[in-house]
């Protein structure tokens, strides 16, 4: 018979935290959902509108275009930085000092904060005084991303990359160093190839991190705001107009509250539940 005893008094320590996430997410939350269902000229007074604002939402040619941007956006992201970031996390060392300057040296571009990382990328790609615009014009190759829908890209996509590369490489390094010395030992006295090593027992050990990396960067690409506008402001055109840039124009640009709050919670709804997927697909694949 087991004399352990159960103390809830922990909750009280607890209760705080729960209460300040409850008042920081349900509250705004909330907000959201009223003006979703109204209109509003101003001075305080609204008009009852029901679903009217989803229904202009989901059929606005506007937003299934910034929805596919985004989504293209994420794709090509999660293709690049997944790969990458696991080939360089294997060719990190995992023994001496230069673990810890390798460490460092990929901790750097995630302590920049996000405004920073477009201000300093506006500047290196500019046709004019950027040296990435320079080196790439000097090769004989039209590149101005302020005007071409295509180098706008291009710099968008090479902006992630380098900012959120690092947290990949982290979390795949963290997976390989759990991984104990004697199943290297025993692949090597099997002879077995390195691609052998890397399927068999590498790439198993990495799948928990990879999971985290994976619903991590689809997240936080789906939501990316800050780096694009300070880079391009959604330009040239709407090239580079994601749905968090939409979102924007329409809230305070155009201060459509009613359609800027329906969309923001098909935003989120879309982010709930693609992330849903991409978890249970993951985990399912695991247990398999």
């Amino acid at each position: 018979m087991s004399n352990k005893t159960t103390n809830n008094r922990a909750w009280w320590l607890v209760a705080p935290v729960v209460m300040l996430v409850a008042f920081n997410a349900l509250i705004p939350l909330m907000t959201v959902v009223n003006y979703s269902v109204q209109e509003t000229f101003g001075d305080n007074v609204f008009f009852w509108e029901g679903v009217r604002w989803f229904e202009e939402v989901l059929h606005s040619g506007r937003f299934h275009a910034s929805l596919l941007r985004q989504l293209s956006f994420t794709g090509i992201i999660l293709l690049i930085e997944i790969p990458l970031g696991v080939a360089i996390a294997l060719t990190m060392p995992k023994k001496g000092v230069w673990v810890s300057v390798c460490l460092v040296l990929m901790a750097l571009p995630l302590l920049i904060p996000w405004n920073v990382v477009g201000a300093m990328w506006n500047i290196f790609a500019l046709p004019e005084i950027g040296l990435l615009g320079k080196m790439i014009n000097g090769l004989g190759i039209d590149y101005n991303f302020t005007r071409q829908p295509l180098a706008a890209w291009f710099t968008t996509i090479l902006m992630d990359v380098w900012h959120w590369t690092s947290l990949v490489t982290l979390l795949a390094y963290a997976g390989l160093c759990s991984i104990p010395e004697a199943y290297y030992q025993a692949a090597r006295i099997d002879g077995a190839s390195r691609w052998a090593v890397f399927r068999f027992i590498q790439l198993p050990k990495m799948k928990r991190v990879l999971t985290i990396a994976i619903l991590l960067r689809f997240m936080d690409s789906f939501m990316i705001y800050t780096e694009p506008f300070v880079l391009t402001g959604g330009g040239p055109g709407n090239s580079t107009t994601f749905l968090s840039i939409d979102l924007v124009k329409i809230a305070l640009g155009q201060f459509d509250l009613g359609p800027a709050a329906a969309m923001s919670l098909i935003y989120f709804l879309i982010i709930l539940v693609l992330s849903w997927i991409f978890y249970t697909l993951m985990m399912r694949n695991e247990e398999q």
